[in-house]
């Protein structure tokens, strides 16, 4: 019965209708369940002033961020050895003897306390945090999506929603796990070539590496990312976080742990092949998970008058609601410079890959229709002036339909 009146929910919530959540359960693996505190919460946050209530929302938003890959242990670490509390060893220092492997000659001495402390301050953050920004959204607000959300009439149900959970908490102990192995390999002197007196490379390359680490970071992440949607990948890895056509703060993580992986050691190569400083690299790389969350958020997020390079929100959204297109994260040139940025005239659909699309006039009828209506389910709040970009006019599809 249970059961049946969550169903309900979900599909008048998907009709623009909310109903009373008092017949929500207890989900310990769904953030539903803090529907039923609703009431609780809300009182003691309408004593908070807005303009605090919004402060706290986007520091939230900031510290899940720091905890999606447990990075927050690896920023410890460089920090005590920034103040002089330990050193590093050259790279000849640190040549393993493989005739007699152990925990110390690989530098992970002490990796159950990296472990553990990266698990606590982690899973606090992902669904203490986590869980305050779904109910600051997703319930406080959920009687008026229009004013907020980037596909208003359309939600997760609660059984994507407890899905996205387990699969991205799965995900986040492996990111956690590669991060503690990091942090002990770096605690314990092992080699990489992070520096921390900015007199060694001098002023002009510690500034310099903010937009050279950003750059490359975000030109590698465009790649993998477009690579996992050629059809092999896709079906097999990456298929599985394009479940969430509406993602929330939640389907950041909820990728396949092969994806998640490959990803976090692709991202980490500058820790071991450039000069970098940890405070740099450290910040591009916080940045970047900040705005990962914000991407994913299915809130319609713009981005502030000093990030011109930032796309807004709705950018990647737009890429879970019509998935093969719109690869890229913190800069859209790549997909602008490729090819595969979302077009006014091309349909984007699940069966249609690599990026480019298909011509409005080469699909069908039926297809059309779908099309429009996906269009005229996002927001337009989300966009710019506040305006859809690529809604069709009767007369506009008929001068594209015109050219077939």
């Amino acid at each position: 019965m249970a059961k049946k009146n969550r169903q309900k929910k979900y599909q008048n919530s998907n009709g623009g209708h909310i109903e009373d959540s008092s017949n929500v359960i207890f989900d310990p693996m769904s953030v539903t369940w803090l529907e039923k505190y609703d009431k609780i919460v809300s009182r003691i946050w309408n004593k908070v002033p807005t303009s605090v209530g919004k402060v706290i929302a986007t520091v939230a938003t900031f510290l899940v961020g720091i905890s999606i890959n447990g990075d927050w242990v690896n920023l410890f670490v460089h920090l005590r050895k920034q103040l002089g509390y330990a050193t590093g060893r050259s790279l000849s220092e640190t040549s393993i003897m493989w005739n007699s492997i152990s925990i110390e000659n690989l530098r992970l001495t002490n990796f159950s306390f990296y472990f553990i402390s990266s698990c606590v301050v982690s899973y606090t953050m992902y669904f203490g945090v986590g869980g305050f920004l779904h109910w600051y959204y997703y319930v406080r607000q959920r009687d008026r999506p229009y004013e907020w959300k980037c596909q208003p009439t359309k939600w997760l149900s609660p059984e994507l929603e407890r899905h996205e959970i387990i699969l991205g908490t799965f995900s986040l102990t492996l990111n956690m796990t590669v991060s503690a192995i990091l942090a002990t390999y770096i605690a314990n002197g092992g080699y990489c070539t992070v520096y921390y007196q900015i007199s060694d490379y001098g002023w002009f390359w510690f500034l310099l590496q903010f937009p050279i680490i950003y750059i490359i970071l975000d030109y590698i992440t465009y790649w993998i990312h477009r690579i996992y949607h050629f059809p092999w990948l896709y079906v097999r890895f990456h298929k599985l976080h394009h479940k969430y056509k509406q993602p929330t703060a939640f389907s950041v993580t909820a990728i396949h742990p092969v994806e998640s992986l490959n990803i976090q050691l692709l991202l980490i190569t500058p820790l071991f092949t450039i000069p970098v400083h940890w405070l740099s690299y450290y910040t591009v790389v916080i940045y970047n998970y900040y705005h990962g969350i914000i991407d994913h958020s299915g809130v319609n997020f713009k981005a502030y008058w000093w990030q011109p390079w930032q796309p807004d929100a709705i950018f990647h959204d737009n890429h879970h609601q019509y998935c093969h297109v719109n690869f890229g994260f913190n800069l859209s040139i790549w997909d602008k410079l490729h090819g595969t940025f979302r077009l006014k005239d091309r349909v984007y659909r699940e069966d249609i890959f690599f990026g480019n699309g298909k011509a409005i006039q080469e699909v069908s009828e039926a297809e059309l229709l779908e099309d429009i209506k996906e269009r005229q389910s996002e927001n337009p709040l989300a966009y710019k002036n506040n305006k859809l970009d690529y809604e069709l006019s009767p007369a506009q599809i008929k001068r594209l339909k015109s050219k077939k």
